[in-house]
């Protein structure tokens, strides 16, 4: 079969009802690209060589289903989705359906996995490429039978017609790759049609999760590669000054030590011997840019850029004011950074599980000098275990690339626990302000909301060239549009104003899940109920008469009937709701908390979404849960403290993400359903479970909590 993202060509293009460009690619079997066109002009052959794909659908000559998706598997269940939708729209089984990621390519439109943004933008090609197979299948078929195309059905991977014939997909492949125009509608089915999607479906992986059979980065076997660990600073950004190998590179199964940029790496035999030498070097390191600042500096500096308070509306009679501490967060993905490598003097190649495995063939490019020719650098993606934005940066594929060139021999280059959360990149600390001003009688007047926040980093863009410039020379402008873009208030709250006050902080960011919501509105939410709670009315009934989407009013609703609000409660426990519409997605969460004991725990989680389209139940309902557990954790343990420019915490022994034992006895998940489109999920959950946790706690022990983790370490 043709290598699907090099076709040689096209045949003339099918635009189907929902604006999705399809054509069959020139291969042994049938394989259809797709790709998304806002606009009905084109028509004719196109050139496949300069198009941006969105994905290919090759159906196999023994029957198998292959599609080349430009997105990363980093645990949120993309490749279950995609197959359900691709099986759905073919009529063929689940298990006949594989998914791929397609290695970094720059004909494809967007490689970024991120911004919850995977299945809103593909489910539409996905489906319109799958339904285009399908049409070619039956038309093929329909030649060999010398049948109408239209009296011929499709079932479980088959083509059948009327008097009991039947063709596999795979038996009628070769034939539906030379069908020029289909002779049966090429239009995906109307979601009232769907028998799997929309149906709770285990992950089509787990099996090969749970038994080891999935690969990741550093369980890929490549002839001859090193194992390779990295010598890092104390200091964020520290760097080496001089360092003394001679004792590394006499012990066991050493091969080479190589200085790098960000520390010295040592390459030996095993991995127990490169973490030995590594630890027998002697560096002397200069201290990074932030060695001067600790956490009492940094929220200094967050205050300090508040600046003046704002002028109220007229006819003001109250303002009311909240100010809120939001910590440096590691990602803390269960799979750390990793990369293999294999570099030669005009080629490099590398596996690593990429959120932008464009980016990160731009980065190694650059860093071997080969910046005007990104393509002399071949980026396989591979499955990751957890991104949360981590994976955007790519530091372990520029190490692994330039050991590997100086060695001369492949690398397999690790990132420790203690490199990542020690040397890695963070959700910024953060010091918001928000006024609320009231009229006579109650009415809120206005809301502004003032952030204080370190720059994030998106040298990354959005996924392609020009906004990963404009994120790399002006990134204040890139976060400021992002800002911008994202952060909504959904009240009607009369003049209603955000702000975000950059503060230059050298300390390493990234985006991390939710973003700027993981604080902003976090803050938003725990503010609505202090106004509730000084206006004298109920947190609900002040959401209800405020809020301005239909959406979000049916999401409060559902959690409101089923964790059965303002029931009787123990002594000691409360509730607490929040709400948050991004992503195309609207959700609400209410969470129980017993507070009686010496320190505060969970009960019980309420979760109501509305995510349009929900295409698999089952893992809407894991990224909601995993999202939460996320959001518990950093607001009542986990967060990270900064001295002298070095991160205390090293692992989960004191980053304190909750163990089995802390979670909640139920989180309950209820899909609400407004419409047929399909929304973001993976990030969506944060925001809220963090928000209606602080709520709880604030109506239960009568302080609102403004510093997060509320629980530090000692305490």
């Amino acid at each position: 079969m043709a290598d699907p993202l090099k076709p040689d060509t096209a045949v003339p293009v099918v635009i189907d009802r929902r604006r999705f460009l399809s054509w069959v690619v020139a291969s042994p079997a049938l394989m259809v690209a797709v790709r998304l066109d806002s606009s009905f002009a084109q028509t004719g052959p196109v050139e496949t060589e300069s198009a941006s794909f969105n994905l290919y659908i090759a159906i196999q000559t023994d029957g198998r289903v292959v599609a080349t998706l430009p997105r990363t598997e980093i645990g949120q269940g993309i490749t279950t989705a995609v197959a359900m939708l691709v099986a759905e729209e073919l009529d063929t089984l689940l298990d006949s359906v594989d998914v791929r990621t397609a290695d970094a390519d720059p004909r494809w439109l967007i490689q970024l996995t991120g911004l919850s943004s995977t299945m809103r933008y593909l489910a539409g090609p996905v489906r319109a490429a799958a339904a285009s197979a399908r049409a070619r299948l039956v038309t093929a078929a329909a030649h060999r039978w010398q049948l109408l195309a239209s009296r011929l059905t499709t079932a479980r991977g088959e083509v059948l017609a009327p008097d009991g014939r039947r063709a596999g997909y795979g038996e009628l492949a070769r034939d539906a790759a030379s069908v020029l125009l289909p002779e049966v509608s090429p239009l995906p089915k109307e979601v009232a049609e769907y028998t799997l999607v929309g149906q709770p479906t285990g992950r089509i992986d787990a099996r090969d999760i749970v038994t080891g059979k999935a690969r990741y980065a550093l369980d890929l076997s490549i002839p001859g590669a090193l194992p390779t660990v990295v010598a890092r600073p104390p200091t964020l950004r520290g760097s080496v000054v001089s360092h003394d190998a001679s004792a590394a590179l006499s012990m066991p199964g050493v091969v080479g030590v190589v200085p790098l940029p960000t520390g010295v790496a040592v390459s030996a035999q095993s991995f127990a011997q490169a973490l030995a030498a590594r630890d027998a070097l002697r560096v002397t390191w200069a201290p990074g840019p932030a060695s001067h600042l600790s956490d009492a500096d940094i929220e200094a500096r967050l205050r300090d850029g508040m600046g003046s308070r704002p002028l109220p509306p007229l006819f003001t009679a109250r303002t009311l004011e909240a100010r809120f501490d939001f910590p440096y967060l590691a990602h803390a993905p269960m799979e750390t950074q990793s990369c293999v490598a294999r570099v030669t003097s005009d080629h490099a190649e590398l596996w690593l599980g990429a959120q932008d495995p464009k980016f990160a063939q731009r980065e190694v490019a650059e860093a071997l000098g080969w910046a005007l020719t990104p393509q002399r650098v071949t980026v396989h993606t591979t499955r990751a275990g957890g991104g949360f934005g981590r994976r955007f940066f790519n530091e372990p594929a520029v190490e692994a690339a330039l050991v590997s060139r100086a060695l001369g021999r492949p690398v397999k280059l690790m990132w420790t626990r203690n490199d990542d959360m020690r040397q890695g990149r963070y959700r910024p600390a953060s010091h918001h302000r928000i006024l609320a001003y009231l009229g006579s009688g109650g009415s809120i007047l206005g809301w502004h909301h003032r952030s204080v926040i370190p720059t994030v980093e998106f040298p990354h863009g959005f996924g392609d060239l020009l906004t990963s410039l404009v994120g790399t020379v002006l990134p204040g402008v890139t976060s400021q549009t992002f800002f911008a873009l994202s952060q909504k208030v959904p009240y009607r709250f009369g003049l209603v104003t955000q702000q975000l006050r950059e503060v230059p902080i050298p300390i390493p960011t990234a985006s991390f899940r939710s973003v700027y919501s993981s604080q902003v509105t976090v803050a938003n939410e725990l503010f609505v109920d202090q106004v509730a709670r000084e206006l004298g009315r109920d947190a609900v009934e002040l959401r209800r008469a405020h809020l301005s989407s239909k959406r979000l009013e049916a999401v409060l609703d559902t959690v409101v009937r089923e964790g059965q609000w303002g029931r009787a409660l123990p002594s000691g426990v409360a509730q607490g709701v929040a709400v948050h519409e991004e992503w195309d997605s609207a959700i609400a969460h209410l969470v129980e908390v017993d507070v009686s004991g010496a320190e505060p725990r969970v009960l019980r989680v309420v979760i109501a979404a509305d995510v349009g389209l929900p295409i698999n139940p089952r893992g809407i309902e894991a990224q909601l849960q995993g999202a939460t557990i996320d959001a518990l954790s950093t607001t009542l343990s986990a967060g990270l403290h900064i001295d002298a420019g070095a991160v205390r915490e090293g692992s989960f022994a004191d980053y304190r993400w909750l163990r089995m034992k802390h979670m909640p006895a139920t989180i309950d998940v209820h899909l609400v359903r407004s419409d047929d489109r399909v929304g973001g999920v993976g990030e969506l959950g944060y925001p809220t479970a963090a928000a209606a946790l602080g709520n709880a706690l604030a109506r239960g022990t009568g302080t609102l909590p403004t510093r997060f983790p509320i629980l530090e370490a000692g305490a």
